[in-house]
């Protein structure tokens, strides 16, 4: 693990779970927003597994006999309550910008392939000072939900370059099956939504244990 693997030009970062540490306001949003549409409070565990994935394809997933409509208010109720009721810490991960700096540094096409919304990205790009890190990025409402390979692909065609010099690095399932469908290489971490168990069923490249140890495995 203390070798470089591959001298990608494209690092595409997943970001809650990933870069930043939000999955317990995600939790907590989702399960509080249930009780107020008078839904089953869903356990941690199954939010957890969501994570990732569009808004919309999230909600329905968790109660899949609602109606539209119900989907629809859920989702309003979660954003209303993770932007704006919600206090629980989200913080990026120790080292994020440090890695972000040295990647940037060393002249990396960096992106985002995310299941926040624009609005909910630029936000947080706004509140960290990070989105000068970045070149492109992909957002759930802009491409098909993860794990379709929608997002990296738009990515590659957007700034040009191949499958073959590109990486993403997630925390989930739906992260690096994103990745193995889009044909690309991907990276797991552990410190997010899914274990090295799971991680590992999608064939990444590493799975680590910290943001830390990506720089030696990303840069000679």
């Amino acid at each position: 693990m203390a070798n470089m693997i591959k001298d990608y030009k494209l690092i595409i970062f997943d970001w809650d779970g990933t870069l930043m540490n939000s999955i317990d306001r995600i939790v907590s949003s989702m399960q509080n927003a249930a009780i107020l549409s008078q839904l089953t409070k869903p356990s941690v565990e199954h939010v957890k597994e969501i994570i990732g994935l569009s808004l919309p394809a999230a909600v329905t997933t968790l109660f899949p006999d609602n109606s539209a409509e119900q989907t629809m208010a859920l989702v309003a109720q979660y954003k209303h309550q993770y932007v704006e009721v919600n206090n629980t810490p989200a913080p990026l991960f120790n080292d994020a910008i440090a890695l972000l700096t040295r990647l940037q540094q060393e002249q990396k096409l960096l992106a985002v392939a995310t299941g926040k919304g624009r609005v909910g990205l630029e936000r947080v790009f706004q509140a960290t000072q990070t989105g000068h890190f970045f070149h492109a990025s992909r957002c759930a409402d802009e491409a098909k939900s993860k794990p379709h390979p929608d997002m990296l692909l738009s990515l590659l065609d957007e700034l040009n370059v191949p499958k073959s010099q590109a990486i993403m690095i997630g925390d989930t399932s739906h992260d690096l099956k994103m990745a193995l469908t889009a044909g690309i290489d991907s990276i797991g971490v552990t410190f997010g939504v899914h274990d090295r168990e799971v991680l590992s069923e999608y064939n990444p490249r590493a799975i680590v244990d910290s943001l830390t140890e990506l720089q030696p495995l990303l840069l000679s």
